[in-house]
Protein backbone atom coordinates (compact mmCIF):
# COMPACT_ATOMS: atom_id res chain seq x y z
CA UNK A 1 0.00 0.00 0.00
CA UNK A 2 0.89 3.75 -0.67
CA UNK A 3 0.24 6.76 0.65
CA UNK A 4 0.97 10.09 -0.87
CA UNK A 5 1.28 13.68 0.81
CA UNK A 6 -0.12 16.28 -1.27
CA UNK A 7 0.14 19.18 1.22
CA UNK A 8 -2.35 20.90 3.81
CA UNK A 9 -4.33 17.51 4.86
CA UNK A 10 -4.81 16.24 1.59
CA UNK A 11 -3.57 12.34 1.15
CA UNK A 12 -3.64 9.55 -1.54
CA UNK A 13 -4.08 5.93 -0.26
CA UNK A 14 -3.25 3.18 -3.27
CA UNK A 15 -3.82 -0.46 -2.82
CA UNK A 16 -3.20 -3.41 -5.18
CA UNK A 17 -6.98 -2.48 -6.37
CA UNK A 18 -8.41 0.75 -5.13
CA UNK A 19 -7.43 4.13 -4.99
CA UNK A 20 -8.75 6.32 -2.14
CA UNK A 21 -8.44 10.55 -1.61
CA UNK A 22 -9.05 12.07 1.61
CA UNK A 23 -9.91 16.09 1.33
CA UNK A 24 -9.01 16.27 -1.90
CA UNK A 25 -8.00 19.74 -1.98
CA UNK A 26 -5.70 19.95 -4.92
CA UNK A 27 -6.55 22.83 -7.97
CA UNK A 28 -5.97 25.47 -5.22
CA UNK A 29 -3.47 23.89 -2.93
CA UNK A 30 -0.36 25.75 -3.56
CA UNK A 31 1.78 23.22 -2.53
CA UNK A 32 0.36 20.72 -4.25
CA UNK A 33 1.75 19.63 -7.76
CA UNK A 34 -0.89 17.18 -8.33
CA UNK A 35 -3.83 18.82 -9.08
CA UNK A 36 -7.29 16.85 -10.04
CA UNK A 37 -7.49 16.03 -13.38
CA UNK A 38 -4.05 13.64 -12.61
CA UNK A 39 -6.25 11.73 -9.59
CA UNK A 40 -8.80 8.49 -10.30
CA UNK A 41 -10.16 7.67 -7.26
CA UNK A 42 -12.64 4.84 -6.71
CA UNK A 43 -13.54 6.43 -3.15
CA UNK A 44 -13.32 10.18 -1.43
CA UNK A 45 -13.13 10.51 2.39
CA UNK A 46 -14.00 13.78 3.36
CA UNK A 47 -13.54 14.29 7.29
CA UNK A 48 -16.09 18.24 6.72
CA UNK A 49 -16.73 20.35 4.19
CA UNK A 50 -14.61 23.59 4.32
CA UNK A 51 -13.04 24.42 0.83
CA UNK A 52 -9.69 23.15 2.23
CA UNK A 53 -10.79 19.69 2.70
CA UNK A 54 -13.88 18.95 0.37
CA UNK A 55 -11.84 20.92 -1.97
CA UNK A 56 -11.84 19.50 -5.53
CA UNK A 57 -14.36 16.72 -4.48
CA UNK A 58 -17.23 18.37 -7.53
CA UNK A 59 -15.22 18.21 -10.25
CA UNK A 60 -13.43 14.77 -9.48
CA UNK A 61 -17.21 13.41 -8.50
CA UNK A 62 -18.55 14.70 -12.10
CA UNK A 63 -15.49 13.08 -13.94
CA UNK A 64 -15.20 9.43 -12.07
CA UNK A 65 -18.03 8.82 -9.69
CA UNK A 66 -16.18 7.80 -7.42
CA UNK A 67 -17.84 6.92 -3.26
CA UNK A 68 -18.07 9.56 -1.17
CA UNK A 69 -17.63 8.51 2.62
CA UNK A 70 -18.16 10.79 5.12
CA UNK A 71 -21.08 12.42 8.04
CA UNK A 72 -24.64 12.06 7.09
CA UNK A 73 -25.43 15.85 6.28
CA UNK A 74 -22.41 15.87 3.91
CA UNK A 75 -23.41 12.97 1.82
CA UNK A 76 -26.71 14.72 1.32
CA UNK A 77 -25.31 17.58 0.13
CA UNK A 78 -23.19 15.81 -1.73
CA UNK A 79 -26.63 13.40 -3.46
CA UNK A 80 -28.28 16.38 -3.88
CA UNK A 81 -25.21 17.76 -6.45
CA UNK A 82 -25.88 14.46 -8.01
CA UNK A 83 -23.01 12.51 -6.46
CA UNK A 84 -22.47 9.26 -5.21
CA UNK A 85 -22.53 8.86 -1.02
CA UNK A 86 -22.40 6.64 1.40
CA UNK A 87 -24.14 8.45 4.90
CA UNK A 88 -22.02 7.55 8.02
CA UNK A 89 -21.29 9.39 11.58
CA UNK A 90 -19.39 9.64 14.35
CA UNK A 91 -18.73 6.30 15.90
CA UNK A 92 -20.30 4.11 13.49
CA UNK A 93 -18.06 1.98 11.20
CA UNK A 94 -18.39 0.14 7.85
CA UNK A 95 -16.51 -2.15 5.61
CA UNK A 96 -15.93 -1.45 2.01
CA UNK A 97 -14.38 -3.20 -0.73
CA UNK A 98 -10.91 -1.19 0.57
CA UNK A 99 -11.20 -1.66 4.36
CA UNK A 100 -12.90 -0.61 6.87
CA UNK A 101 -14.05 3.15 7.94
CA UNK A 102 -14.98 4.75 11.25
CA UNK A 103 -15.38 8.27 11.66
CA UNK A 104 -14.16 10.20 15.63
CA UNK A 105 -15.01 13.26 17.07
CA UNK A 106 -12.93 16.24 16.43
CA UNK A 107 -13.24 19.58 17.65
CA UNK A 108 -13.72 21.68 14.42
CA UNK A 109 -16.71 23.24 12.20
CA UNK A 110 -17.89 22.24 9.10
CA UNK A 111 -19.75 24.34 6.63
CA UNK A 112 -19.99 24.38 2.61
CA UNK A 113 -18.70 26.74 0.17
CA UNK A 114 -22.28 27.73 -0.43
CA UNK A 115 -22.98 28.06 3.18
CA UNK A 116 -25.11 24.85 4.08
CA UNK A 117 -25.09 23.11 7.31
CA UNK A 118 -22.54 19.83 6.74
CA UNK A 119 -23.08 17.81 10.38
CA UNK A 120 -19.99 17.47 12.32
CA UNK A 121 -16.17 17.55 11.76
CA UNK A 122 -14.94 14.40 12.00
CA UNK A 123 -12.02 12.27 12.13
CA UNK A 124 -11.44 9.08 10.49
CA UNK A 125 -9.89 5.70 11.09
CA UNK A 126 -8.87 3.55 8.53
CA UNK A 127 -8.48 -0.28 8.71
CA UNK A 128 -6.44 -1.22 5.11
CA UNK A 129 -4.80 -4.04 4.15
CA UNK A 130 -3.58 -4.43 7.46
CA UNK A 131 -2.75 -1.10 8.63
CA UNK A 132 -4.48 1.24 10.33
CA UNK A 133 -4.52 4.99 9.86
CA UNK A 134 -5.60 7.92 12.01
CA UNK A 135 -6.11 10.69 10.25
CA UNK A 136 -7.46 12.96 12.59
CA UNK A 137 -8.88 15.97 10.59
CA UNK A 138 -9.02 19.08 11.32
CA UNK A 139 -9.38 19.29 15.00
CA UNK A 140 -8.04 20.58 18.54
CA UNK A 141 -6.71 18.65 20.92
CA UNK A 142 -9.17 16.32 23.11
CA UNK A 143 -8.69 13.70 25.52
CA UNK A 144 -10.73 11.58 24.13
CA UNK A 145 -7.55 10.85 21.91
CA UNK A 146 -6.66 8.83 24.70
CA UNK A 147 -9.48 6.12 24.22
CA UNK A 148 -8.68 6.12 20.66
CA UNK A 149 -5.50 5.26 21.27
CA UNK A 150 -6.25 2.60 23.60
CA UNK A 151 -9.15 1.00 21.45
CA UNK A 152 -7.41 1.01 18.11
CA UNK A 153 -3.59 -0.04 17.33
CA UNK A 154 -2.81 2.93 15.43
CA UNK A 155 0.08 2.56 13.06
CA UNK A 156 0.25 6.08 11.28
CA UNK A 157 -1.34 9.39 12.94
CA UNK A 158 -1.76 11.84 10.84
CA UNK A 159 -2.04 15.47 12.55
CA UNK A 160 -2.27 18.75 11.94
CA UNK A 161 0.14 20.81 13.39
CA UNK A 162 -0.22 24.52 11.65
CA UNK A 163 -2.34 26.30 14.36
CA UNK A 164 -4.60 29.02 14.26
CA UNK A 165 -7.44 26.74 13.22
CA UNK A 166 -6.63 23.54 14.51
CA UNK A 167 -3.41 22.29 17.04
CA UNK A 168 -0.49 23.91 16.83
CA UNK A 169 3.00 21.68 17.80
CA UNK A 170 2.44 21.71 21.93
CA UNK A 171 -0.92 20.34 21.93
CA UNK A 172 -0.17 18.06 18.31
CA UNK A 173 2.65 16.09 20.75
CA UNK A 174 0.35 15.70 23.51
CA UNK A 175 -1.89 14.12 21.25
CA UNK A 176 0.60 12.00 20.05
CA UNK A 177 1.04 11.31 23.41
CA UNK A 178 -2.72 10.24 24.50
CA UNK A 179 -2.96 8.15 21.17
CA UNK A 180 0.68 6.36 21.29
CA UNK A 181 0.97 5.19 17.34
CA UNK A 182 3.94 3.21 16.21
CA UNK A 183 4.35 6.56 13.40
CA UNK A 184 3.29 10.09 13.21
CA UNK A 185 3.39 12.31 10.10
CA UNK A 186 2.55 15.98 10.90
CA UNK A 187 -0.17 17.79 8.18
CA UNK A 188 -2.18 20.69 7.87
CA UNK A 189 0.82 23.31 8.11
CA UNK A 190 2.80 26.33 5.76
CA UNK A 191 0.15 25.80 3.00
CA UNK A 192 -0.68 29.52 3.63
CA UNK A 193 1.24 32.31 5.98
CA UNK A 194 -1.43 31.85 8.83
CA UNK A 195 -0.88 28.25 9.87
CA UNK A 196 3.18 28.23 9.35
CA UNK A 197 4.92 26.13 11.11
CA UNK A 198 8.26 24.39 11.67
CA UNK A 199 7.53 20.87 11.49
CA UNK A 200 11.51 19.85 12.39
CA UNK A 201 10.46 21.78 15.80
CA UNK A 202 7.45 19.21 15.72
CA UNK A 203 9.76 15.78 15.12
CA UNK A 204 12.22 16.89 17.78
CA UNK A 205 9.73 16.84 20.24
CA UNK A 206 7.76 13.73 19.38
CA UNK A 207 10.76 12.11 18.95
CA UNK A 208 12.00 13.72 22.64
CA UNK A 209 8.95 11.17 23.60
CA UNK A 210 9.73 7.86 22.30
CA UNK A 211 7.97 8.46 18.58
CA UNK A 212 8.71 7.83 15.20
CA UNK A 213 8.34 10.95 13.18
CA UNK A 214 8.36 11.20 9.55
CA UNK A 215 8.22 14.53 7.63
CA UNK A 216 6.25 13.83 4.39
CA UNK A 217 7.39 16.21 1.72
CA UNK A 218 4.40 17.88 -0.27
CA UNK A 219 3.89 15.29 -3.34
CA UNK A 220 6.25 12.85 -1.66
CA UNK A 221 4.75 9.14 -1.74
CA UNK A 222 5.65 6.46 0.61
CA UNK A 223 5.48 2.55 0.96
CA UNK A 224 3.59 1.31 4.15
Amino acid sequence: MKVKYFGHSALQIKTDKHEILVDPFLDDNPVSSTKSKDVNPDFIILTHAHGDHLGDSLKIGNRNNPLFICVNELAEWLKAKGLNAHNMHIGGSRKFDFGTVKFTIAHHGSITPDGQYAGEAAGVILNIDGKTIYHTGDTGLFYDMKLIGEMNNIDYMFLPIGDNFTMGIEDAVKAVEFVNPKNVIPIHYNTFEIIKADPEIFKQKVEAKGFKCYLMKFGEEIEI
